[in-house]
């Protein structure tokens, strides 16, 4: 039987994907263990693994098209095997048919292995696998107990998986009957998780067969899954319907197309489709150029020049990454209610202290490496500073964890340096050279860059002064930190010449205010003009 895959979320804020390459075509066998294609998610382009064998019947996202998770990824069957009533319906047809065809999978396989029946409305939920490579996984957190109701989309539990700790969704109604790992405990994938059903189930059979069922529910499921194939059937069998083909010189369209190009001003005619007899279709109308048009040139007035050239816009589609930084500053900048300080920092000292640093062999540390270790101890000494906000608390972090902002082709993304106050200098220089280079070359895991509890943005290196940071939610506060400048300063008295850097703080006034920030600034200068008080 033909298995739906459905476009998978491979990040925990994952709405929807885009396909960047596929690495299988049409007609391809496929093992189980394979990769399908590399998937653009918002965090980071990910390998998508086959879970299934056989022969790869049907691709429904093209390269470079975006499509929400669930929708219809690919099929995987028999070879010749009629697919039709599955790639026919309408997007929510193919959602439904490919979850029905899941569950149906997961009774029928486990039916054949142990003879226990289920009772009736008894869902058996096994170790998810939540990433390309996950073998088995930890459960982190209970989110429900034994004995709470569950509805469709509850979040059951956090597992933590090879890559990240990703919550893990229901996709049942009932109760919840049995947990077989518990909290801290690891299980290989596909082992029995948790069992949901009707309040009062018997469920010690299941538990005893190791989460099997048996092969009564399997028979009594056929016809649910008949059901649906017909309900796609009626589908498949109105749709054509709305597309009229005729002969006498008219051009055949479909609907969705029509609209398409008169939205755009397209003249179907100038068209050529690609669909079945000739029938342009939304895809032909999407990548339609106009033919360029000879343009007689004018005669210019005499004793007049004027400026001639073509005036041309290009609308370049937003990846997954522009889309996440719009949605999460966004978010930020019209939900939190920011104020900024500036304070200007005496570099001479800092700058003696990195050349005596970076003449040991085999170390380098930057200027960012010694800003990033003095936010880390200032925020110990202010732990107010150190917060997230929520609606009904302020979250404390006793964890100090400096998020590093890195420019990266396609936007900016913000790798984590765990623990920072524990670390030293050539450590924070080291640890931020390697995620900066797996960001750069998109490699990064989404465990490396969640967590933070406060960000640094350096825009020193490309002569910037100063500026203001959008803060990087749920963190109070963002550091903005600018080039280092020669100029005069006075000093004891006289005009010598001296190298600052000015540092702009802003902060979240819901959690921080303006008197803290202050302190935590002076704090902050005083390990940065003297880098010795750092290794105190």
């Amino acid at each position: 039987m033909a298995t739906v895959i459905n476009m998978p979320r491979l990040s925990d804020t994952m709405e929807e994907g885009v396909v960047a390459k596929w690495l299988k075509s049409v007609g391809d066998k496929v093992e189980e263990g394979d990769i399908l294609a590399e998937i653009e998610t918002d965090k980071a382009t990910m390998e998508f693994e086959s879970f299934h064998e056989g022969t790869l019947l049907y691709i429904g996202i093209q390269e470079g098209e975006t499509s929400p998770v669930d929708t219809l990824l690919a099929i995987i069957g028999e070879e010749g095997e009629d697919i039709s009533t599955l790639i026919g319906g309408n997007a929510k047809a193919e959602k439904t048919e490919a979850i029905k065809e899941v569950k149906e999978e997961v009774v029928t396989e486990t039916t054949a292995a142990v003879g226990v029946e289920i009772p009736k409305g008894v869902q058996v939920i096994t170790m998810p696998r939540l990433s390309d490579t996950m073998t088995d996984g930890t459960v982190a957190t209970w989110i429900k107990k034994v004995g709470d109701k569950v509805e469709e989309g509850d979040i059951l539990a956090e597992i933590e998986t090879d890559k990240a700790t990703m919550e893990f969704e229901c996709f049942y109604e009932g109760t919840i009957l049995y947990i077989g790992v518990q909290e801290g405990e690891t299980a290989p994938v596909d082992s029995l998780l948790t069992i949901i059903g009707p309040e009062g189930a018997d469920v010690s059979s299941i538990i005893n067969g190791g989460g099997t069922a048996a092969a009564k529910p399997a028979e009594k499921a056929a016809p649910v899954e008949n059901k649906e194939e017909k309900k796609v059937e009626a589908v498949v069998e109105t749709t054509p319907t709305a597309t009229t083909y005729n002969s006498g010189g008219r051009i055949f369209a479909s609907p969705l197309a029509k609209k398409i190009a008169s939205d755009k001003g397209i003249n179907l005619a100038d068209v050529n489709g690609s669909g079945e007899n000739g029938r342009i279709i939304k895809k032909d109308i999407e990548n339609f150029t106009p033919a360029a048009k000879p343009v007689e040139a004018a005669k210019p007035a005499a004793n007049t020049f004027v400026a001639a050239g073509e005036e041309k816009s290009e609308e370049v589609k937003n990846s997954q990454m522009r889309k996440a930084i719009a949605k999460s500053l966004g978010n930020s900048k019209f939900s939190a209610p920011d104020f900024s300080l500036n304070i200007e920092v005496d570099m001479d000292n800092a700058m003696a202290s990195r050349s005596i640093i970076n003449a040991i062999p085999d170390t380098k540390v930057s200027f960012n490496d010694m800003v990033v270790k003095a936010c880390a101890m200032a925020l110990k000494k202010h732990p107010q500073v150190n917060t997230s906000w929520t609606e009904t608390n302020t979250v404390y972090h006793s964890h100090i964890h400096v998020g590093v902002a890195v420019a990266v082709e396609d936007g900016l993304l913000v790798p984590v340096i765990k623990h920072t106050d524990q670390l030293g200098l050539s450590q924070i220089g080291a640890a931020v050279r390697d995620l900066a280079g797996k960001a750069r070359n998109k490699k990064i895991a989404p465990a490396d860059m969640q967590g933070s509890t406060f960000t640094v943005s350096n825009l020193g290196m490309f002569g910037i002064e100063n500026f203001n940071s959008i803060i990087n939610q749920p963190n109070s506060a963002i550091l903005s930190v600018g080039a280092i400048v020669e100029k005069p300063v006075v000093k004891n008295g006289q005009i010598v010449v001296g190298n600052t850097m000015k540092l702009t703080l802003t902060c979240d006034h819901r959690t921080v205010d303006g008197a803290v920030g202050a302190q935590f600034l002076q704090t902050l200068k005083t390990f940065i003009e003297n880098p010795v008080t750092m290794l105190a």
